[in-house]
């Protein structure tokens, strides 16, 4: 099954964060098949006061169900040093070595408690998808809204500077 993934860093080697990430998803059962460019982004939601983030989207493909795909995320980002939600120093949207998210997956609409796909926010953040889009540009959501559509929707206020190059993708097998 085809999905995307969003990555971030704003904590230490930005870029050696979301490239260790990459390289870590194919143990998880997750095959990176493409990459975006980088992007340095303005910190949004309740911690604003914190550095930039480096943000990019990579494109998967998975035999693994949501919330396993969801588990595999987590390890990734546990063993790259994130402190995770309902442990001690958790600050939600405070700075971070490495985020994970889970934005696609196949072409169904998913919920559970811990997790909704499309992501809640996927076409409300354009730190999100300016990569994800870059990915794909026909990109749409399992009830068929367009990606890039939601794209032009948004104010042009929320910083997103292309930094670098794509990160690299692990070669299959």
């Amino acid at each position: 099954m085809t999905g995307y993934l969003g990555l971030g860093s704003n904590v230490g080697d930005r870029r050696g964060n979301l490239q260790r990430a990459v390289d870590l998803l194919p143990a998880q059962g997750v095959t990176v098949t493409a990459a975006s460019s980088t992007y340095d982004t303005d910190p949004v939601g309740e911690v604003l006061d914190q550095p930039s983030f480096l943000n990019a989207c990579v494109r998967i493909e998975t035999d693994l169900a949501p919330e396993a795909l969801l588990d595999a995320c987590k390890a990734v980002e546990r063993e790259l040093g994130r402190i995770l939600a309902g442990e001690d120093g958790y600050v939600r949207h405070g700075p971070r070595p490495i985020d994970v998210d889970l934005l696609l997956l196949g072409d169904a609409p998913y919920r559970s408690e811990r997790l909704t796909l499309p992501h809640e926010q996927v076409t409300s953040r354009r730190f999100v998808l300016v990569p994800l889009l870059e990915l794909d540009l026909e990109l749409r959501t399992p009830d068929g809204a367009s990606l890039a559509q939601a794209l032009a929707a948004l104010p042009l206020d929320e910083g997103v500077r292309r930094e670098g190059a794509p990160l690299q993708v692990p070669p299959a097998g």
